[in-house]
This record gives C-alpha cells, structure tokens and sequence, in this order.
C-alpha cells in the first residue's frame, strides 16, 4: 500500500508542478480545464492521459450543470515573483 501511496504522490507532485508552470506562463492565478488537460498530458502515459482528461470532463460538465448560474471551475495557485 506505500508503494501506491507513494506512487499517486509523485504523479501528484508532477502534475501540480506543471499547474503552476502554466499558471505562471499566463500570467493568471487560475487555470482552466483546458490547462489541466494540457498538465496531464506530459506527465502521464498516452493511454491513462486519455483517461484522466474524460473523466475530468465529466465532472466539470456535471459541476457547471449543477452549480448556481454555471459559474467557471478552476484552481488558484498564488503567483511567486521569479
């Protein structure tokens, strides 16, 4: 059970640190569904990719479906000057 713990971590890990890149390329403190689609990509393996992006579509589609007045989904991440 460690090793998958650790597993899922790292992959976290990865993925977060692609976020934040993302985040800071454009200069906004949020990213969109389209960010986090284009994070995943590199970080996973082509086929789990395609996976992950699906189901994260599925979400947001019933998030915005059930939300008061489809408001926008996305993660903040706070923006260090580098």
């Amino acid at each position: 059970m460690r090793i998958m713990n650790s597993f899922i971590n790292d992959i976290f890990e990865k993925v977060a640190q692609e976020f934040s890149r993302l985040a800071r390329i454009n200069k906004k403190p949020t990213i969109t569904s389209r960010e986090i689609q284009t994070a995943v990509r590199p970080v996973l393996p082509v086929e789990l990719a395609k996976h992950v992006v699906s189901e994260g579509t599925k979400v947001e589609t019933y998030f915005k479906l059930t939300s008061r007045a489809g408001r926008s989904v996305g993660l903040v991440f706070g923006l260090a000057n580098k």
